[in-house]
């Protein structure tokens, strides 16, 4: 049977994030030929519309608000409740991020229903919907069916296809009007402590560091060679823990969760807490000294040796690849 299916949209710096597409896939699924509402909320987001159509939308609804300029959970949740008031969808899909981990839980409360945390996948099973999410830090993966009238969800960046672009798409944008009142939080700027990059939780390939990097000036290398693979720069806790980067570049339990196609650890021994948050990634590289370390156990390629020594000549081999490809 044809359902009516929520995807909130989400934007950094202006651009629609790659797990809003995904979402709007795995939204598909689950309308089964219903309808895929794509909503935008902030206060100059229009613009936003017509990408959220070219990836699968049938509509959009958009609440822009001076209040909404920045995420505060109060201000979104009242704007995403009055659409979800009008609408009266059949499930509301969020990304797992930090706004989508935040504000899901705050409206399932409101509406009285479930929520099904950190999905990879989405299949049919009969007249049923299954979700899959990893449990026990990566370790296990268990099954989820939501028996509730109202399904709401968040979805794992990276870990499903978002249905091809195409720009000959096109449904109806409507401007909601709501009232943005009594809030608790009001963000007057947002100073980032880290460079523009590739963001982390999205990002194909991960070049990542460890307590084997010895210091900031250590981190060099790992970013020379991100910048050549057009990659992101993450670090485990111990090398955070160290001051030798920022706690935002964390991957682990207590950090970011990743699952890239390509992750390439360096000095990173494979703790347990580590392991959790990228263990996922579809191939695995450990750079390290050690031949004994626990991350060669999930590597699918290792290389035993310095990383000062290695990185640089990798560097330099597929700097070589690139200017004769």
């Amino acid at each position: 049977m044809s359902k009516k299916v929520v995807v909130l949209g989400e934007s950094r710096d202006g651009k629609l994030r790659n797990v809003t597409f995904e979402a709007i896939a795995a939204a598909h699924q689950v309308a089964d030929g219903g309808e895929v509402i794509g909503v935008l909320i902030g206060d100059n987001v229009k613009e936003q519309a017509d990408e959220l159509l070219y990836y699968g939308a049938d509509q959009v609804m958009i609440v822009e608000h001076p209040h909404l300029s920045y995420y505060t959970s109060d201000g979104f949740a009242q704007a995403l409740q009055v659409i979800l008031d009008q609408v009266n969808p059949d499930a509301v899909f969020f990304g797992h991020t930090s706004i989508g981990k935040d504000l899901s839980p705050k409206i399932a409360a409101r509406l009285q229903t479930g929520l099904i945390s950190d999905a990879i996948d989405v299949s049919v099973a009969g007249e049923h919907l299954v979700f899959t999410r990893p449990i026990y830090s990566g370790k296990a993966f268990e099954k989820v069916i939501s028996t509730d009238r109202l399904l709401l969800a968040t979805i794992r960046p990276n870990n499903l296809t978002p249905l091809e672009r195409d720009a000959s798409r096109s449904g109806e944008v409507i401007p909601v009007s709501v009232d943005i009142q009594n809030l608790r939080t009001i963000v007057k700027e947002v100073i980032k402590k880290t460079s523009e990059g590739v963001d982390l939780s999205e990002a194909k390939v991960i070049v990542a560091g460890g307590r084997g990097v010895k210091s900031k000036e250590g981190f060099e290398p790992l970013t020379e060679l991100a910048q050549t693979l057009g990659a992101a720069v993450g670090a485990s806790r111990g090398a955070c823990d160290a001051d030798y980067c920022d706690y935002a570049l964390q991957i682990g339990q207590t950090g970011k969760v990743v699952t890239p196609d390509l992750y390439i650890a360096c000095g990173i021994s494979g703790a347990i807490q580590h392991l959790a948050g990228m263990s996922n990634s579809k191939v695995i590289v450990a750079i390290n000294k050690d031949p004994e370390a626990e991350i060669f156990k999930i590597a699918d390629y290792g290389i035993i040796g310095d990383l000062f020594e290695v990185v640089p000549l990798l560097n330099e081999e597929l700097k070589k690849m690139f200017i004769h490809s």
